[in-house]
């Protein structure tokens, strides 16, 4: 394996892009591939069981493609699976879970608000983290349907805006001022979250944090690559119509079953 081997990213679909792309945006000269798998979406209605499978399936995969390093670029399966994958398998892990640290530190209201899904609330390390800051109220919210409505590609539907409002009203009501958002899809849904929050509720994800781990773990670990920036590649196990939209039709998506 060499230093300009790829990086492989991949998620319940096609949220991930959000990390995808802050990790490409801080490490142009990496080759990545990007594994959506959209066939089995949401992960976060599934038992950790089904979650474990279906990450070791994606992990295989991206393995077979020669990646040096693998983010797991979904709450759900980081919340669920990392800890078996870094058993199983001797390749560096990067994991993406809900940013509450620097919500709970620097939250002045004491009160936090957390939007995931029903698998990353339920998970131990989501718990186990959350139990770490005794002295936040800390709102948690299930978001029921938004991964699904992602995927349609109805992600400015009147069905999205309803469940946004319903699943945040009750958080501004409780004076949170900051909101996490605990899924990898839910960055594209910001635009839409900014016109319901007031101002100075202040919205956190973990996209820039995940990039700047993915850069420390290849610098001490696989090595940075010394290439030229190079085309990243997409796979997606359903039609990839939704993928090519969010990517603004830039970049070779190749439809695949696995």
């Amino acid at each position: 394996m060499t230093n300009n081997n790829p990086i492989g990213v991949f998620d319940s679909g096609i949220g991930g892009t959000s990390i995808w792309s802050a990790i490409h945006e801080l490490l142009p000269n990496e080759k990545t591939i990007y594994l959506a798998d959209s066939k089995n979406a949401p992960y976060g209605q599934r038992t950790k069981e089904e979650i474990v499978d279906l990450s070791r399936k994606n992990v295989d995969f991206l393995i077979e493609n020669n990646c040096k390093i693998i983010v797991v670029a979904c709450n759900t399966a980081t919340t669920n699976a990392i800890r078996e994958l870094r058993e199983e398998y001797d390749i560096p892990f990067i994991g993406i879970e809900p940013a509450i640290k620097p919500a709970a530190t620097n939250s002045k209201t004491q009160v936090i608000g957390i939007l995931a899904t029903k698998g990353t609330l339920n998970s131990e390390l989501f718990n186990k983290t959350a139990e770490m800051f005794q002295n936040t109220t800390i709102i948690e919210q299930v978001g029921h349907g938004l991964v699904q409505l992602i995927e349609d590609g109805n992600l400015y539907s009147p069905e999205m805006t309803q469940l946004l409002e319903t699943y945040l009203r009750p958080m501004i009501e409780a004076n949170i001022d900051y909101l996490v958002l605990g899924c990898s899809h839910y960055p594209y849904l910001i635009p839409q979250i900014k016109k319901i929050l007031p101002e100075h509720i202040q919205i956190i994800d973990s996209g820039e944090a995940v990039a700047r781990q993915t850069q420390n773990v290849l610098r001490e670990i696989a090595g940075l690559s010394d290439a030229e920036e190079s085309e990243p590649v997409f796979y997606v196990n359903s039609d990839s119509a939704v993928l090519n939209s969010i990517l603004e039709n830039k970049y070779t998506v190749i439809e695949k079953d696995f």
